[in-house]
């Protein structure tokens, strides 16, 4: 059983049973698609509660580096079950849809397992792992930006909200698209606890009027009003 509340194999069964058909479709015309719930409520305060423990390789407090505000820590190898088998259980959906952005834009196919995806993260020298938590307090926010840590990335990346949204107010996930030639475009997503986000990383496929075409986009959370506010990170490649 995974020590973070909620067996593995639980975490895995969940994933697979969600309607991946209309979380690809949803991406595709938005750049993001919530998930339905992915972790129950124990199991997101278990999460939240190993903050405090020992298990993170670096801490950022993002005001020192122009981030935002609040602060963030990246999990050490080995990471924990649950956040494990949430990363491998996700990607082989996600590369599905990130190979067909690539087929569409003529770009190289990514893996179809992520055992593969990070071998071929480390063969780049991008071998310190990307999962983290994310904690947000009174006033705290992130600016926006993309999640790219080395020459290799991958096309979409998951949020799971781990605080009840009862106990705060504010703190939205958010995205802008850069479209060419015209206004970027805004959106804005509330989650409930144990509820994930499955969104663009950097860059994706828009249909025009003369074929597929690339837009931009980057993300942040806007700024938390009252509460305290936990979130998981699951980035599908490693970093430098």
């Amino acid at each position: 059983m995974a020590t973070e509340g909620k067996p593995a194999a639980d975490v895995k069964a969940t994933v697979d049973a969600l309607d991946w058909a209309a979380i690809g479709a949803e991406i595709d015309a938005y750049g993001v698609a919530r998930t339905g719930p992915l972790l129950n409520p124990a199991t997101c305060a278990a999460l939240a509660a190993l903050y405090a423990q020992e298990r993170f390789r670096s801490r950022v407090i993002m005001k020192r580096h122009g981030f935002g505000s609040g602060e963030y820590k990246y999990f050490a190898d080995p990471l924990p079950e649950t956040v494990a088998t949430l990363r491998e259980a996700v990607y082989p959906h996600a590369a599905r849809i990130a190979n067909g952005w690539a087929d569409r834009l003529a770009m190289d196919r990514y893996p179809a397992t992520l055992g593969e995806m990070l071998a071929r993260c480390h063969a780049e020298g991008q071998e310190k792992p990307t999962p983290l938590i994310l904690k947000y307090g009174p006033g705290d926010y992130n600016c926006l930006h993309q999640d790219l840590y080395g020459a290799v990335a991958f096309p979409l990346q998951l949020v799971v909200l781990l605080s009840d949204p009862a106990g705060f107010e504010g703190g939205e996930l958010v995205l802008t698209e850069q479209r060419p030639r015209m206004q970027s475009r805004a959106e804005v997503v509330t989650l409930a606890q144990g509820e994930g986000a499955l969104f663009t990383t950097s860059v994706r496929p828009r249909r025009g009027t003369k074929g597929d075409h690339r837009v931009m986009l980057r993300h942040g959370v806007s700024r938390l009003r009252s509460g305290e506010r936990y979130t998981l990170g699951v980035i599908f490649h490693d970093a430098a």
